[in-house]
């Protein structure tokens, strides 16, 4: 899917990202002489989207010996539900103990995100979803928030690098401090078909100096066909982008017969807003999301050693040996 790989930090490989205490317990294993070949299971505990598993796979490509290891799991973007395996590691506990909160971390925070786009899109019934999550997010982590989010089901994200390790290109409005700054949405999208390749979309925003109807009309009676389309943002007006809005702007936009202007609502929107466009018969072209998806709390997942040189084995409250699931597949 992606065209780039996931890079790996070398703080993560040399261990820097990892709770001192796996430091220590390998220092000790090691002065011991001891290194078993254990089965690690990493488990969620809640419903969601698997997602993280591809940046995964390029750290125990980094790690584990070519031989002695075998690698099993769900698929980037399967459905997951309590308790179930979704990774599970069998190699000498050496070569990866180190990054057991590194791999958990990463299919927490990537499979958390993914979710939060999926409920969204799910919501949409059908509708495009653009993620536009970099706002809400540390900038090191943004592509992969981003690519998270196509893993979701979003069609499109924001920046340059999360399109890039999608596979997919990058979406977004011109910000509207650019239209404040020149001080006409018109001249500045004027500006914009000057000086921005042809094949990137004309998209307006419409509510950044004038009523959103009268903005949008302007627009579109000067551009005309060179608009692809208008971004009502309820973020900056104190949420007032509502279904009515976005009907009476879809009637007023047609009797002037702007019939290929698409509107893109865009804010602080989550499912549940998303359904009341739906519901009420809202004609919106695609949705814009950020703060619900970027936000969006971690999916855990616990990992258990559940073998031990082939022999059953856990720590108390779990059960010892492997845990059947049928939907694993073998990839490394």
């Amino acid at each position: 899917m992606a065209e780039n790989t996931h890079e790996i930090r070398q703080s993560v490989m040399i261990g820097d990202a990892s709770d001192v205490g796996l430091h220590r317990g390998l220092r000790i294993l090691r002065n011991e002489g001891i290194n078993p070949v254990v089965s690690m299971e990493f488990t969620s505990s809640d419903y969601g989207v698997l997602c993280g598993l591809e940046e995964v796979k390029v750290l125990l490509t980094k790690v584990l010996p070519e031989s002695n290891r075998e690698v099993w799991a769900l698929d980037e973007g399967d459905h997951i539900t309590p308790g179930e395996v979704a990774l599970r590691i069998t190699a000498p506990y050496g070569t990866f103990g180190l990054y057991e909160n590194s791999i958990n971390g990463i299919l927490s925070s990537c499979s958390g995100w993914a979710s939060a786009a999926r409920e969204c899109v799910t919501a949409a019934e059908g509708i495009p979803i653009i993620a536009i999550p970099a706002r809400y997010v540390h900038p090191n982590v943004a592509n992969i928030v981003d690519y998270s989010s196509i893993i979701g089901g979003c069609v499109s994200c924001s920046t340059i690098l999360g399109a890039r390790l999608s596979g997919t290109n990058p979406a977004s409005t011109i910000s509207p401090n650019v239209a404040l700054i020149i001080g006409d949405t018109l001249r500045t999208m004027v500006a914009f078909d000057k000086h921005i390749p042809q094949e990137t979309p004309r998209i307006a925003p419409a509510s950044v100096l004038r009523d959103e109807i009268e903005e949008s009309l302007n627009l579109a009676e000067s551009l005309k066909q060179k608009l692809r389309g208008v971004v009502l943002n309820g973020y900056h007006n104190g949420g007032s982008v509502n279904p009515q809005l976005v009907k009476e702007l879809r009637a007023r936009l047609n009797i002037a017969g702007h019939t290929h202007v698409e509107i893109i609502v865009s804010g602080l929107l989550a499912p549940e807003s998303i359904t009341e466009f739906i519901e009420e018969g809202a004609p919106v072209n695609a949705f814009e999301i950020g703060e619900y998806i970027g936000t969006a709390s971690s999916l855990s997942f616990v990992p258990s050693i559940h073998e031990i040189d082939g022999e059953p084995a856990s720590i108390r409250g779990t059960l010892p040996g492997l845990t059947d699931n049928p939907r694993l597949a073998q990839i490394m």
